[in-house]
């Protein structure tokens, strides 16, 4: 039986099969990429759009009239005396000056005292508190103040808020929002950027509109300030010694596989295992940066080990067997010649590293950096075993409490996380890209 006579120019049954193939490959692989890029974009705009106003802030101006009557009754000046004088005691002058606005703008309202007060923030007798404490020389005068407002009415120039809404919330009424309108009028309640989402501490639940990420920032920075101090140097030392020096035997075998178990371990055991050796056997103090900078740097070792000894293997043989030619010793040839080609791997690897470190939430929770922290820790060192918070940990904080200006500010701090993320992964390729060499 003859076979049957094929040509160059005509395309076989077999070879249009298997072109056939590769095009349901690629259309795959399209698909893939779409459908990835389709679900990040849900996910960020999902994100943007409940936690970009949580960089707008609603401000009211009052002029504040400080009567000596009420402020410092003894008339003496005296700080000691007056501090006796609590936020209570300011609230009702902030108050005052409200309705004093409103009377000069010729508004009459049946609101009662309280909930006309209910449009300035919670947080705003305290500020005028500490305000007229540094400075009682303008007791009996008439300042100027901005404050925040109130967490509704942020939300109702957000849009969060409106009078259909209002109807059914007992924390606001359509009559209050009437008010807020003619303030806005009269540009006495004005929407900016806020900075203070970056500087403040945490708040109460009543008030989610002073609540911010400072010491969340402030404690993720001392977390990553510690995984780097100890995460860096360790692992590094530990890539090289195995890599170039250690004797290949069974012993190097188990440890290369428990390195790269630990590789894969849920973080939450890496959690379990700082509360047990650090808070209960150490006795370091919980909700602290050293804790948690610890626990990271446990979680962090591997991918830094891994990463290093990947970099190490990429600088060719022929580097090695040079410098050695030349007689140049093994700790020479590591420190002089391999180590500073494999410098951009490294880099990269620890960046990633410490990337994943301040994304963790789960090992944080376990060592009791969920607790309410108020306070700025101070610095280093002192600062590294001071209460403090994290900003994976604020996201979930803020996520369980109910007022739905705690839920804008969580996705706030989710973007950014998010852009603390970018920047560290952005600086990962720089540098590989400034100081890799191609061989």
């Amino acid at each position: 039986m003859s076979r049957p006579k094929t040509s160059l120019y005509t395309t076989s049954a077999r070879t249009q099969k298997r072109n056939a193939a590769e095009r349901r490959f690629r259309a795959y692989g399209i698909f893939a990429v779409g459908l990835a890029m389709a679900a990040l974009a849900m996910l960020l705009t999902s994100i943007i759009s409940s936690g970009a106003g949580a960089f707008q802030q609603t401000y009211i101006t009052l002029d504040v009239e400080l009567p000596e009557a009420k402020l410092d009754k003894s008339g003496v000046r005296d700080i000691a005396v007056m501090k006796k004088v609590s936020t209570f005691g300011y609230a009702p002058v902030i108050t005052q000056a409200l309705i004093a606005k409103l009377a000069a703008m010729g508004i009459q309202t049946p609101l009662k005292k309280k909930q006309i007060g209910a449009l300035v923030s919670k947080a705003a007798p305290a500020k005028l508190r500490n305000f007229v404490l540094a400075n009682p020389e303008v007791i009996g005068t008439t300042h100027r103040f901005e404050f925040l407002a109130s967490g509704r009415i942020d939300g109702y120039m957000k849009g969060r808020v409106t009078h259909e809404s209002a109807v059914r919330d007992g924390k606001i009424s359509p009559e209050q929002l009437d008010l807020v309108d003619a303030l806005i009028a009269d540009g006495a309640i004005v929407k900016r950027f806020n900075w203070a989402f970056f500087t403040s501490p945490d708040a109460s639940g009543q008030r989610p509109e002073s609540a911010g990420l400072g010491v969340a920032i402030l404690g993720s920075l001392y977390m990553m300030l510690v995984v780097l101090v100890l995460a860096l140097p360790i692992g590094v030392g530990a890539s090289i010694y195995l890599e170039e020096f250690a004797p290949k035997n069974r012993w190097t075998d188990i440890i290369e596989v428990n390195i790269s178990n630990l590789a894969a371990v849920p973080s939450i055991v890496f959690g379990i295992l700082g509360l047990t050796i650090f808070i209960n056997f150490a006795g370091l103090p919980q909700s602290a940066p050293i804790v948690g900078g610890l626990v990271l740097t446990l979680m962090t070792l591997p991918t830094i080990v891994i990463s290093t000894r990947a970099a190490l293997k990429a600088v060719p043989p022929s580097i090695r067997e040079a410098a050695l030619g030349i007689g140049a010793s093994k700790m020479q040839t590591v420190f002089h010649h391999v180590l500073p080609l494999a410098a951009p791997g490294i880099l990269t690897g620890t960046i990633i590293g410490m990337a994943r470190a301040l994304g963790e939430t789960a090992p944080l929770l376990l060592i009791g950096m969920v607790a309410f922290v108020k306070e700025y820790p101070a610095a280093p060192l002192d600062g590294l075993f001071d209460p403090a918070s994290a900003l994976p940990v604020q996201v979930y904080n803020w996520t369980q409490r109910a007022d739905p200006g705690f839920v804008e500010r969580a996705s706030g701090a989710i973007i950014t996380l998010l852009l603390f993320l970018v920047i560290m992964n952005v600086a990962a390729v720089l540098l590989r890209r400034r100081f890799e060499r191609r061989w």
